[in-house]
């Protein structure tokens, strides 16, 4: 019984926090608030029911809305294409589930997805330039940017009064006060209320309508269209692929436990599918809100199915009161959540990473603002490849044919395990790592080998904290044995002193001296 109570108060919580972001979403993909909300339910409760994340919270987000925007403003006055896209999307989504294609997701190199999700970011925060200054918004980056100039004559101050407090309250809120009262809420709240007292002539969301959505039949479009239809399609069940299983990475590290992703892509899929039938804006697992679910208690998926009656309850009773929300107040919320997006994790050490790594980020980073988000991933993800399969091959005549990555346990005994890793250690192998040491059992300290390892980069030193970090937590500590160089790499990226707060060796025989102090000391 104590768990259906958390379970219901984390999903009113989620729900809550949920409400001002659906209602922003919804206005920045051009479909409207209601579009937002109708998502935030919908996908919400599919994806909890069907899903395989049993704590995370479905809606829509900030990488699918640009998306959503784009397909908007492709088929503009055709809602019905946009929803086919919705649909397709859906589509492929529970087709990636039912053939496990989840798994390769961990594949794709840390420096793509940051710069992927920093171009996501940038785009929020610049299509909200002019919702900020109080003038009509446009969906194009570049359009956006280059009638600057025009927007700045067109100011409107009460907007501008509103929106800068808004976002002041966004950034500012001490975390205390956010923790227990979302600051989007208490944005969304105080600055309706304040713009209504002082009768500022601003634009608000309008009208929202009450009751149950319509239902729409999805598939319509004009065959010319395919090839543009099919490649938004593509683009949105990628990203929100991408972006769920991220996110149940996220709730699996806090719950401590392993999310199904066939079943995840399944629900999500069935979601955004089931969307597409009620003009809602399509979403995916929300990282944000996922967190202050399992932080409010929520342990199941129940959790996620009364996130969404809830909110299902303020369309059907509330609506009304959205109608006047400012679109600057909106617009201030959005600009925090681009801000929230951008991977400070990688760019603070953006000046240290190695030439290869800034190199792909950023050209994936500028492609995703000015080009196309798929081209942006696939250009990445084809740079990363080449310069991994020419390092692994110069390395390779170095290392006598050692081209590949091997895991071998030297030595087992009782306390201490040593696992020997050769050849290169990458975005693509540094994960078998990981598979390999979720084996290992009885071992209070392990120590991982990695003096033949011949190339080392920043997603496997990522991959390496996080072990560090999952194992620290089962109170079991690494001790890892590295070549100067990679040691001297490791630290200099260390900017949360992980690795700095564990013993590393140059020499293997230092580290099991270590373990035979430790156990002469503890016997």
């Amino acid at each position: 019984m104590t768990r259906v109570k958390n379970d219901i108060f984390a999903g009113v919580t989620a729900a809550v926090v949920a409400l001002p972001l659906a209602l922003a979403f919804g206005v920045a993909s051009g479909a409207g608030a209601i579009a937002g909300l109708y998502g935030a339910i919908i996908l919400g409760f599919f994806a909890a029911a069907f899903g395989g994340t049993p704590t995370q919270i479905s809606g829509p987000t900030g990488p699918m809305t640009v998306i959503v925007a784009t397909t908007i403003a492709t088929f503009p006055n055709d809602f019905s294409t946009v929803m086919t896209v919705v649909f397709l999307a859906g589509i492929m989504q529970i087709s990636f589930g039912i053939v496990g294609i989840g798994k390769w997701i961990k594949y794709i190199p840390y420096p793509v997805i940051s710069g992927f999700m920093c171009g996501i970011g940038v785009i929020i925060i610049i299509l909200q330039i002019n919702h900020f200054l109080g003038v009509e918004g446009y969906s194009s980056i570049v359009y956006t940017l280059t009638h600057l100039l025009d927007t700045i004559n067109k100011l409107n101050y009460e907007a501008i009064i509103i929106a800068t407090i808004t976002l002041s309250i966004m950034f500012l809120t001490p975390k205390k006060i956010s923790e227990i009262v979302p600051s989007a809420l208490i944005s969304l709240v105080f600055m309706t209320y304040f713009s209504i007292f002082m009768d500022f002539k601003i634009t608000t969301i309008g009208a929202i309508p009450m009751g149950l959505p319509e239902f729409i039949f999805p598939i319509s479009f004009d065959i010319l269209k395919l090839s543009t239809i099919l490649t938004l399609a593509i683009t949105l069940a990628l990203l929100g692929t991408i972006d769920s299983l991220l996110t149940s990475v996220v709730a699996d590290s806090k719950t401590k436990t392993k999310h199904d992703s066939k079943k995840e892509l399944i629900g999500q899929g069935l979601g955004n599918m089931v969307c597409s039938f009620f003009g809602a804006i399509p979403g995916a697992g929300a990282t944000m809100r996922t967190v202050i679910n399992i932080n409010s208690g929520a342990t199941t998926k129940l959790s996620g199915i009364v996130h969404s009656i809830t909110l299902l309850i303020i369309v059907l009773f509330l609506a009304p009161l959205a109608s006047k929300i400012p679109l600057a107040v909106l617009s201030g919320i959005l600009i925090k959540v681009g801000f929230d997006i951008l991977d400070y994790k990688f760019l603070k050490v953006l000046n240290k990473v190695s030439k290869q790594d800034l190199i792909i980020m950023l050209t994936v980073f500028l492609l995703t603002i000015f080009v196309d988000l798929i081209m942006a991933v696939g250009v990445g993800i084809t740079i990363s490849s080449i310069i991994a399969v020419y390092q692994i091959s110069k390395n390779t005549q170095i290392k006598i044919r050692r081209s590949k990555v091997a895991f071998d346990i030297d030595i087992e005994n009782h306390d201490v395990e040593i696992i020997k890793v050769t050849g290169s250690l990458f975005f693509g192998t540094a994960s078998a790592l990981d598979i390999r040491l979720e084996k290992v059992k009885n071992s209070k300290k392990i120590i991982i080998d990695c003096l033949d390892v011949s190339f080392l980069d920043i997603s496997a030193i990522f991959t390496l904290e996080e072990i560090i970090e999952k194992f620290k937590s089962k109170d079991l500590e690494i001790i890892l044995v590295l070549k100067y160089r990679h040691k001297r790499k490791v630290l200099t990226v260390d900017t949360d002193n992980v690795f700095k707060n564990i013993k590393i060796y140059n020499d293997l025989d230092d580290a099991i001296n270590y373990t035979q102090k430790y156990e002469l000391n503890n016997g």
